[in-house]
């Protein structure tokens, strides 16, 4: 068929009225049409077809906002094209993640003159290049950028320093002890931070401190995040930065989101007065309540955010790793997104049916890193939490934990564990406490008043583990019954993870460097292929993790959910059934030959051995764009990599940590990046024993977005704020 012709249908007697060519169909629908296509494509293809999509393909409704963060295939010639094209009509231009682009290319921002909004996080923007780019625009109200070796405030100029006055949304990655364009944003509104800087600028951090007056108060803020990567560098710049509400604290500030890994900083002596900002001034002013919330867990106690919800429940509330401390509120209808992840207690029933009760509006759930054992005696499927769970029938995003689906006595007598079968029941969790036995640590909010209001605290959900009754063993054969519940309520869920209770990463980057890894659950052992088949009645589904699922024997659940979820786009799996053999080889290859939408696959598997039978089962995912592998103890064969990666053209991140040895893992990966690194501008390669030393060093070099959302595990549903990325 003639590309001018390509809506053209005949009717089946052939009469010339009865044909409907693309001219036929109103703008309207045609513009709706071609929000779907990447503008690079749009503007270098799609624009030649035909004089009238010429004409749409400029249409200000799609070239006023331009969004190459995604789009692998366009290089620097086709990005500067479509920069000359649309210069006068773009306001904002998201090129967030394109590290592949060339300095002379983000030099062609320049043009665009009418920007209001710039993204060029992740891209090569050294100082000069910034001093060229900001008095060109002059209309600039939102920035982000990556702040690097050799940034200098002076080189920006009087113009520059203008420009950056205007901002009122400024987002930046430090990647050096640095303040950034902060001093010289006075009028910022939302400044959201990201904090990546390597153990190496400890020196630089001290001389901040000592011209720390230079960081301006933060004014008119209403919105504060920083995301930081692990390390005491880190800890110290945040310190440093949270140093400027001593001064003045904003009177209006609506969200406040710092995430960070493993221990906090000592506690600001603004920390309280921050508290007592959060929502005070917009529920006088009428104006809204808190939107976001999240501390370090050390940062908070009941008293604190109690004080803040007093103003209303925001729309995002991140708890995670907290004992979660109870929250006294009538009103838990903004809320949004919830994380109450890592704390190891135990779910309470009774507090998550006043959670689904009042939360009309909830979508993204994180309870993974808990614990739900459904006692003794038999359970009904209104109080058993995935009957609870299929109340929410808003939740678009869901992370449990493994134990949360299992059915008491599912298994046979002989039960599987993460290293093989034993013979009875599993042993009781040494983690599992007597009500008698529990004791309250530090973190733990115990007051008398506390306890008084429990019943009033929908949001204390979590509590110390009481002593379960062991699986019986012998109970007959697998069944799902309550999963079900929970899947035909749920049926909307897009994203879904199960997660182990002691499953760690073995690149656990957002985690304490040291630390207890909790014991796993026993119940996870009940969760075998019939629950990971029943998962194949979510028709929407585009994300699944799975994570430390010991149950998992042969991986046939793993074959039907695929045969069933056939728009399924990112798959993570991690230590399913035993460790020391990889009994559901056969499955999974069969299971990628169903996922023809799979855009991110990520495997970790201590004995995975990456073969050629493996690759040609992983060709079969034509639209495969990023795949991670970690195996500490696996392998791979360099030629089934070769012609994998020839034969699949959309992949440009490829991740392998096995146990090769150095000299064959350099090898392979300058052998890829020679013979692919022309025709695939965004090729990410990156083959590494995964014990080696030097791993942590080399993994710096890696481009961030890939390394957060990829390489790196962690759960991620309800991790950010809705709509409010940091990558």
């Amino acid at each position: 068929m003639d590309a001018q012709e390509i809506a053209e249908e005949s009717a089946p007697d052939g009469s010339p009225h009865s044909r409907v060519g693309i001219s036929e169909f109103s703008d309207e629908i045609l513009l709706n049409i071609l929000r779907f296509v990447p503008r690079h494509d749009l503007l270098h293809h799609v624009s030649r077809v035909c004089r009238k999509l010429a004409s749409l393909c400029l249409d200000k409704s799609l070239v006023a906002h331009i969004d190459l963060t995604q789009e692998y295939s366009a290089g620097d010639e086709a990005v500067r094209l479509l920069l000359r094209r649309v210069r006068g009509d773009v306001t904002s231009l998201d090129l967030s993640g394109c590290y592949w682009l060339s300095g002379p290319t983000v030099d062609q921002v320049t043009r665009c003159r009418s920007l209001v909004r710039l993204d060029l996080s992740g891209c090569r923007v050294t100082c000069g290049r910034l001093s060229r780019l900001l008095p060109a625009l002059r209309g600039l109200r939102a920035l982000a950028l990556d702040v690097g070796r050799g940034f200098s405030l002076q080189q920006l100029g009087a113009e520059g320093a203008r420009t950056l006055a205007q901002l009122v949304e400024l987002r930046q990655t430090l990647l050096v002890p640095s303040y950034g364009v902060v001093p010289c944003c006075p009028a910022l509104c939302r400044l959201a931070l990201v904090l990546e800087v390597s153990e190496a600028g400890v020196e630089g951090c001290v001389q901040l401190a000592v011209g720390q007056s230079s960081v301006p108060h933060y004014q008119s803020l209403r919105w504060f995040s920083v995301h930081l990567a692990p390390g005491e560098v880190n800890r110290t710049l945040l310190s440093l930065f949270l140093a400027g509400f001593s001064a003045r604290v904003p009177e209006r500030l609506a969200g406040l989101v710092l995430a960070v890994p493993g221990s906090a900083p000592a506690r600001p002596a603004a920390a309280d007065a921050l508290m007592d900002s959060l929502g005070a001034g917009l529920s006088q002013s009428g104006e809204g309540v808190v939107t976001a919330l999240q501390l370090p867990r050390s940062w908070l106690d009941g008293t604190s955010l109690s004080r803040v919800l007093l103003h209303g429940c925001p729309t995002y509330l991140n708890l995670s790793r907290c004992s979660a401390p109870g929250i006294v509120t009538s009103d838990l209808r903004p809320l949004c997104s919830l994380n109450l992840s890592g704390s190891g207690k135990e779910l309470d029933s009774d507090w998550l049916r006043t959670l689904a009760e009042g939360c009309p509006k909830l979508q993204h759930l994180n309870l993974s890193g808990t614990h739900y054992h459904h006692g003794n005696g038999g359970v009904s499927t209104d109080t058993h939490l995935c009957g609870i769970l299929g109340r929410m029938k808003h939740l678009r995003s869901l992370a449990l934990p493994v134990c949360a689906i299992a059915e008491r006595g599912s298994q046979s007598p002989e039960t599987f564990t993460a290293n093989g079968p034993i013979s009875g029941p599993p042993a009781p969790d040494p983690s599992v406490t007597t009500p008698e036995a529990r004791s309250e640590g530090p973190g733990d909010i115990s007051t008398a008043l506390e306890d008084r209001r429990a019943s009033d605290s929908p949001l204390l959900g979590l509590r110390k583990l009481r002593r379960v009754g062991v699986p019986r063993p012998g109970a007959g054969a697998e069944s799902c019954a309550h999963l079900h519940v929970l899947l035909q309520g749920c049926r909307n869920l897009t994203e879904l993870e199960l997660l182990g209770a002691g499953f760690c990463s073995a690149m656990p980057r957002n985690e304490p460097a040291i630390r207890k890894d909790p014991p796993a659950c026993p119940w996870a052992r009940n969760v075998g292929d019939a629950h990971l088949a029943a998962l194949g009645r979510l028709p929407f589904l585009r994300r699944l993790t799975l994570a430390s699922l010991p149950g998992v024997l042969t991986g046939s659940g793993l074959v039907a959910l695929a045969q069933r979820c056939r728009d399924l786009r990112a798959l993570t799996l991690a230590n399913l059934g035993s460790l020391q053999n990889v009994n559901y080889t056969q499955a999974l290859l069969e299971t990628l030959r169903h996922c023809g939408q799979l855009r991110d696959f990520r495997l970790e598997q201590p004995y995975f051995s990456a073969n050629a039978h493996f690759f040609d089962a992983l060709s079969h995912c034509q639209n495969l764009q990023r795949l991670c592998i970690v195996s500490r103890n696996g392998s791979f064969q360099p030629v089934a990599v070769t012609n994998f990666m020839q034969r699949s053209e959309n992949v440009v991140v490829c991740h392998l940590f096995t146990g090769g040895t150095l000299v064959s893992c350099r090898t392979l990966q300058k052998s890829l990046l020679e013979s692919l690194e022309g025709a695939r501008p965004a090729l990410s390669v990156l083959v590494y024993p995964l014990l080696h030393e030097e791993l942590a060093q080399v993994m710096r070099e890696t481009p961030l977005r890939h390394l957060e959302e990829i390489t790196l595990f962690k759960s991620r549903v309800a991790e950010q704020p809705p709509g409010h990325a940091t990558h």
